[in-house]
């Protein structure tokens, strides 16, 4: 059977996976900015365009992230209310949406880390070919 201590374990988990994509849209935000600025001044096409479809899918990823949080942080609070009205199938339902809901938010999570590491990947390609071509030049 579920008990409230049961249900209160997902709270501080889900606040801490929540404050983490918050901090995770603040640092994709300032990237953003920043690249952003790197268009204006310099104008490459190249890597920039890689870089700005890799944002925009990654931003889009951020918002389900946070959405399947929400819903995670609210089946919570559906199964605390079933347990309150000791209705246990209403809770043991929210209880499991709860627990989907979280996990499908961690699945989002993996695959926004994964492309967080290949736009990384890209700005290093960018310069290595940028030292390769000063070697070049100094021949």
């Amino acid at each position: 059977m579920i008990t409230y201590n049961t249900a209160a374990l997902l709270f501080p988990a889900i606040s801490l996976i929540m404050l983490a994509y918050t901090n995770r849209f603040l640092a994709l935000a300032a990237l953003v900015r920043s690249l952003h600025a790197k268009y204006l001044e310099h104008n490459k096409k190249g890597v920039l365009q890689g870089q700005i479809g890799n944002l925009r899918y990654r931003l889009k990823l951020l918002r389900h992230m946070q959405g399947m949080g929400v819903l995670s942080f609210i089946s919570c609070i559906l199964c605390m209310y079933g347990i309150y009205l000791d209705n246990v199938l209403v809770a043991e339902i929210a209880f499991a949406m709860s627990l989907l809901f979280f996990t499908v938010s961690l699945g989002i999570s993996f695959v926004e880390i994964q492309l967080s590491n290949k736009a990384l990947e890209l700005e290093l390609s960018d310069m290595d070919s940028g030292k390769k071509a000063d070697r070049n030049q100094g021949e």
